[in-house]
Protein backbone atom coordinates (compact mmCIF):
# COMPACT_ATOMS: atom_id res chain seq x y z
CA UNK A 1 0.00 0.00 0.00
CA UNK A 2 1.17 3.64 -0.41
CA UNK A 3 -0.31 6.70 0.62
CA UNK A 4 -0.33 9.93 -1.78
CA UNK A 5 -1.79 12.88 -0.12
CA UNK A 6 -4.48 14.98 -2.41
CA UNK A 7 -2.28 17.30 -3.17
CA UNK A 8 0.68 15.60 -4.83
CA UNK A 9 -1.85 13.66 -6.52
CA UNK A 10 -3.50 16.40 -7.83
CA UNK A 11 0.71 18.02 -8.57
CA UNK A 12 1.08 14.64 -10.73
CA UNK A 13 -1.91 15.25 -13.09
CA UNK A 14 -1.13 18.71 -13.44
CA UNK A 15 1.75 17.49 -14.84
CA UNK A 16 0.81 15.31 -17.27
CA UNK A 17 -1.87 17.44 -18.24
CA UNK A 18 1.13 20.24 -18.75
CA UNK A 19 3.33 17.32 -20.47
CA UNK A 20 0.67 16.69 -22.85
CA UNK A 21 0.71 15.14 -25.32
CA UNK A 22 4.00 13.32 -24.22
CA UNK A 23 4.73 11.84 -20.96
CA UNK A 24 5.51 13.60 -18.07
CA UNK A 25 8.16 12.02 -15.07
CA UNK A 26 9.36 12.15 -11.85
CA UNK A 27 10.41 10.13 -8.79
CA UNK A 28 8.10 9.55 -5.57
CA UNK A 29 10.22 10.77 -2.37
CA UNK A 30 8.72 9.78 1.10
CA UNK A 31 8.89 7.17 3.96
CA UNK A 32 8.54 3.51 4.62
CA UNK A 33 6.53 1.90 7.85
CA UNK A 34 6.41 -1.30 9.00
CA UNK A 35 2.70 -0.61 9.83
CA UNK A 36 1.69 2.14 8.28
CA UNK A 37 2.95 1.14 4.39
CA UNK A 38 4.23 3.52 2.33
CA UNK A 39 3.83 7.40 2.72
CA UNK A 40 4.97 10.09 0.10
CA UNK A 41 5.96 13.34 1.23
CA UNK A 42 6.81 15.16 -1.76
CA UNK A 43 7.41 14.83 -5.48
CA UNK A 44 10.48 15.46 -7.62
CA UNK A 45 9.73 15.72 -11.33
CA UNK A 46 12.22 15.36 -13.70
CA UNK A 47 12.33 16.43 -17.28
CA UNK A 48 11.45 13.55 -19.83
CA UNK A 49 15.03 13.56 -22.05
CA UNK A 50 13.40 10.73 -24.61
CA UNK A 51 13.96 12.00 -27.87
CA UNK A 52 11.37 14.60 -29.19
CA UNK A 53 9.41 11.55 -31.43
CA UNK A 54 9.25 9.35 -28.78
CA UNK A 55 8.10 10.79 -25.58
CA UNK A 56 4.31 10.51 -26.34
CA UNK A 57 4.66 6.98 -25.13
CA UNK A 58 8.17 6.64 -23.70
CA UNK A 59 9.93 8.55 -21.12
CA UNK A 60 13.61 8.48 -19.68
CA UNK A 61 15.25 10.09 -16.80
CA UNK A 62 19.10 10.50 -16.80
CA UNK A 63 21.33 8.79 -14.35
CA UNK A 64 22.19 11.62 -12.73
CA UNK A 65 18.64 13.30 -11.95
CA UNK A 66 18.13 10.08 -9.56
CA UNK A 67 21.06 10.13 -8.44
CA UNK A 68 20.48 13.75 -6.90
CA UNK A 69 17.02 12.51 -5.60
CA UNK A 70 18.66 10.34 -4.27
CA UNK A 71 20.85 12.48 -2.24
CA UNK A 72 17.86 15.03 -2.30
CA UNK A 73 15.98 12.17 -0.05
CA UNK A 74 19.07 11.31 2.24
CA UNK A 75 19.26 15.01 3.12
CA UNK A 76 15.33 15.17 4.03
CA UNK A 77 15.22 11.55 6.06
CA UNK A 78 13.59 10.39 2.82
CA UNK A 79 14.14 7.92 0.55
CA UNK A 80 12.87 6.83 -3.04
CA UNK A 81 9.53 5.13 -3.17
CA UNK A 82 9.56 4.64 -6.76
CA UNK A 83 8.43 6.77 -10.04
CA UNK A 84 5.74 8.26 -11.53
CA UNK A 85 4.21 9.03 -15.29
CA UNK A 86 1.46 10.05 -17.74
CA UNK A 87 0.11 7.69 -20.20
CA UNK A 88 -1.35 10.50 -23.20
CA UNK A 89 -4.43 9.04 -24.39
CA UNK A 90 -4.21 5.73 -22.84
CA UNK A 91 -5.42 3.96 -19.85
CA UNK A 92 -3.65 4.13 -16.31
CA UNK A 93 -2.28 0.81 -16.33
CA UNK A 94 1.46 -0.45 -16.96
CA UNK A 95 2.71 -0.96 -21.06
CA UNK A 96 5.08 -4.08 -21.59
CA UNK A 97 7.45 -1.56 -21.92
CA UNK A 98 6.89 -0.27 -18.29
CA UNK A 99 6.96 -3.79 -17.04
CA UNK A 100 10.77 -4.55 -19.06
CA UNK A 101 11.97 -1.62 -17.45
CA UNK A 102 10.64 -1.54 -13.50
CA UNK A 103 12.07 -2.79 -10.56
CA UNK A 104 10.85 -4.49 -7.79
CA UNK A 105 10.29 -2.64 -4.89
CA UNK A 106 9.40 0.58 -6.27
CA UNK A 107 5.65 1.38 -6.70
CA UNK A 108 5.05 3.02 -10.14
CA UNK A 109 2.15 5.56 -9.69
CA UNK A 110 0.75 6.08 -13.93
CA UNK A 111 -1.52 9.03 -14.25
CA UNK A 112 -3.81 8.61 -17.79
CA UNK A 113 -4.27 12.11 -19.61
CA UNK A 114 -6.81 11.93 -22.15
CA UNK A 115 -7.30 14.36 -24.80
CA UNK A 116 -4.89 16.64 -22.27
CA UNK A 117 -7.06 16.37 -18.86
CA UNK A 118 -6.24 13.99 -16.45
CA UNK A 119 -8.04 10.88 -15.48
CA UNK A 120 -7.97 7.91 -13.44
CA UNK A 121 -3.96 7.81 -11.26
CA UNK A 122 -3.34 4.18 -10.31
CA UNK A 123 -0.42 3.05 -8.72
CA UNK A 124 1.57 -0.89 -8.66
CA UNK A 125 4.60 -3.09 -8.30
CA UNK A 126 6.89 -5.63 -10.32
CA UNK A 127 6.79 -8.44 -8.87
CA UNK A 128 9.70 -9.97 -7.57
CA UNK A 129 10.32 -12.31 -10.89
CA UNK A 130 9.11 -9.31 -12.72
CA UNK A 131 6.91 -11.09 -14.60
CA UNK A 132 3.68 -9.18 -14.51
CA UNK A 133 2.79 -5.45 -12.27
CA UNK A 134 0.82 -5.74 -9.29
CA UNK A 135 -1.88 -3.57 -8.89
CA UNK A 136 -0.70 -1.72 -5.53
CA UNK A 137 -3.40 0.23 -3.22
CA UNK A 138 -3.66 3.94 -2.99
CA UNK A 139 -6.01 4.87 -0.44
CA UNK A 140 -7.03 8.25 -0.60
CA UNK A 141 -5.12 10.40 1.44
CA UNK A 142 -6.22 14.01 2.72
CA UNK A 143 -3.91 16.93 3.21
CA UNK A 144 -5.23 17.57 6.94
CA UNK A 145 -4.31 13.49 7.22
CA UNK A 146 -1.11 13.65 5.98
CA UNK A 147 -0.36 16.06 8.27
CA UNK A 148 -1.05 14.06 11.55
CA UNK A 149 0.78 11.54 10.29
CA UNK A 150 4.04 13.53 9.80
Amino acid sequence: MIRLPRHLRLNIRAEGEAAYPDECCGILLGTVDAQDGRTVEELRPVVNTRESGERYHRFRMEADEILLAERFAQSRGLEILGFYHSHPDRPAAPSDYDLEHALPWYSYVIVAVARGKARAVSCWRAADDRSRFIRERMPAVSDDLKRKML
